[in-house]
């Protein structure tokens, strides 16, 4: 029984992106060029100024394979500058092509600019969006898929179909608005919606959630989810009637059309908040015989315990390869012993009379110039290591600040998001993947070490803090560079819930890290120097 295309239906927009073209060849090169500029769109029923690719909202699929090169050349057609981040790509060595403010010089309106990326040693489910400003409420998104080399086994039959599937909350106010509400210190209020877009086999569906401010849950009418991939790693096989997607998060998940020949409802609804939104797209199988008689399935609405056991749930897949031969449960990340503990506390604030968000009491500012640019320059007074501690401060309030950690290259280190607020946070390293060993309600203590799982816990790069809970990772530091580490409730980061990993080391081989790229733009106070030769 074939599947057809997954129908858009009114309030919530998910997402089945479009492939871009791919270069053939043995040469492992990808090129892309992207022409970004402002168009009318509709995805609440309501025309307001959006954010294209190519025409294209949202924008282009890029599908990649382990190790690929990807030359993308981005010509910003904004009256804004513009920025692309890469969510979940790692950029080993290579921080400066990381896309936010402070490793990257903006793209200038009528400018362009080309990354140069890498998929080095990855698989799996990814997006990009727009960093800077508020651009990510207009649009500007798109998936990534990397897929396996065609060597390495996957733990599951090759599905008939693969589908990307972006799904999030929107506002019909326009971007620029929601910008000046933040700025005045007030608070963007409750989404108008949520957005769905999109289209006896199985199929494959990569669900991430790219919205501004609310998880999502997410179930297919009459079928069952079973989970094979989040964020890069294959995942023990365990079947789900809905599953929980917050913020910044991706999944990939298998559905086999076994069903009697109807139009089946995609349904996806908020989690965790007063107020419930809801809407469907249609799953429809080819010679439907119409709307499927079946009651829509329920979801679950403000039930934490609910979503931390199924996030318990989730386990690495030990057996399977990633994205090298050899299998994933090889390294062994329990019997590692860490060698610094981080504690980040979330907090609200008000700073100068206005709406401000912190981490251990320091609400980021970004300077003038990226801060990965000015440390290759060696430009004093733009930011100075250790503005943010590695504990909680203890006190209430906030102040602004630059804020950047140090910490060492090839350390091994515990980190610990602490959550005393009463909303759901969801935190994203760049340039790494973590292993998620420990969450649980109230305080974090050194004896919540004796409840880690040190064999199976899922690596990935964002992951959930409940509502006055903690949330531990483990994290390799192999990675030499300016890292951001940001909530993805994108007001709170927007207002300073955020801070940069400065990942260094003495060395200058090029074996640790790449120099600035020869076709980097300069700025701030960087303007008028030169990269390096070409």
């Amino acid at each position: 029984m074939a599947v057809g295309n997954v129908v858009a239906a009114a309030a919530l927009l998910l997402f089945l992106a479009t492939s871009a073209l791919l270069v053939a060849g043995d040469d492992p090169y990808r090129f892309f060029t992207w022409t970004v500029t402002y168009g009318d769109i509709t995805p609440l029923g309501v025309k307001q100024q959006g954010i294209l690719i190519n025409g294209q909202f949202p924008g282009p699929t890029i599908e990649a394979v382990t190790n690929d090169n990807l030359i993308i050349n981005v010509f910003n057609k904004l009256n804004d500058p513009f920025l692309i981040s890469w969510n979940g790509i790692q950029q080993r060595r290579n921080s400066f092509e990381d896309g936010v403010a402070g490793t990257t010089c903006p793209i200038p309106p009528g400018g362009n600019f080309t990354y140069i990326l890498q998929v080095k040693d990855q698989i799996g489910t990814y997006f990009y969006f727009p960093s800077l400003a508020f651009h990510k409420a207009a649009g500007g998104f798109g998936a990534i898929r990397v897929l396996s080399r065609p060597m390495i086994p996957v733990p599951f039959p090759p599905p008939a179909a693969d589908y990307p599937l972006l799904i999030g909350d929107w506002y019909k106010t326009n971007h620029t608005d929601l910008k000046y509400m933040l700025d005045s210190g007030k608070a963007l209020g409750f989404p108008d919606g949520l957005l769905i877009n999109g289209r006896r086999r199985t199929y494959r569906f990569r669900i991430s959630n790219v919205g501004l401010s609310t998880s999502l849950n997410i179930r297919f009418q009459g079928h069952t989810m079973t989970l094979v991939e989040v964020e890069g790693s294959h995942t023990m096989q365990t079947t789900y009637s809905s599953l929980d997607v917050h913020l910044g998060q991706s999944y990939s998940v298998l559905l086999t059309a076994d069903q009697p020949a109807y139009d089946y409802a995609v349904v996806v609804s908020t989690r965790f908040t007063s107020k419930i939104i809801s809407t469907t797209a249609v799953l429809r199988y080819s010679g439907s015989a119409g709307k499927s008689p079946a009651a829509l399935p329920g979801g679950p609405t403000i039930q934490i315990d609910w979503s931390l056991n199924q996030a318990r749930s989730i386990r690495w897949n030990l057996t399977a390869s990633g994205p090298r031969p050899n299998p994933q449960g090889s390294y062994h990340y329990g019997m590692v012993t860490t060698t610094r503990t981080i504690r980040l506390a979330s907090s609200s604030a008000t700073v100068n009379g206005k709406q401000r968000y912190a981490v251990n009491g320091v609400s980021h500012v970004n300077p003038d110039t990226p801060l990965k640019v000015a440390d290759y320059y060696k430009i004093a007074g733009v930011f100075s290591v250790g503005t943010i501690s590695d504990s909680p401060s203890g006190g209430g309030g906030a102040y602004l600040q630059t804020a950047v950690m140090g910490a060492s290259y090839r350390d091994y280190v515990e980190i610990v998001f602490e959550n005393p607020e009463n909303e759901v946070q969801s935190w994203h390293i760049d340039g790494y993947a973590f292993w998620v060993v420990g969450m649980d309600g109230g305080k974090w203590s050194s004896a919540s070490r004796q409840g880690y799982n040190l064999r199976d816990a899922v690596s990935r790069y964002t992951v959930q803090v409940y509502p006055n809970s903690w949330t531990a990772i483990y994290m390799p530091l192999d990675n030499v560079g300016m890292w951001n580490v940001r909530s993805e409730n994108w007001a709170r980061q927007y207002l300073g819930q955020q801070f940069y990993l400065r990942v260094w080391t003495s060395s200058t081989s090029w074996r640790d890290e790449y120099p600035i790229p020869k076709n980097a733009l300069l700025c701030g106070r960087a303007a008028g120097r030169r990269t390096r030769p070409l």
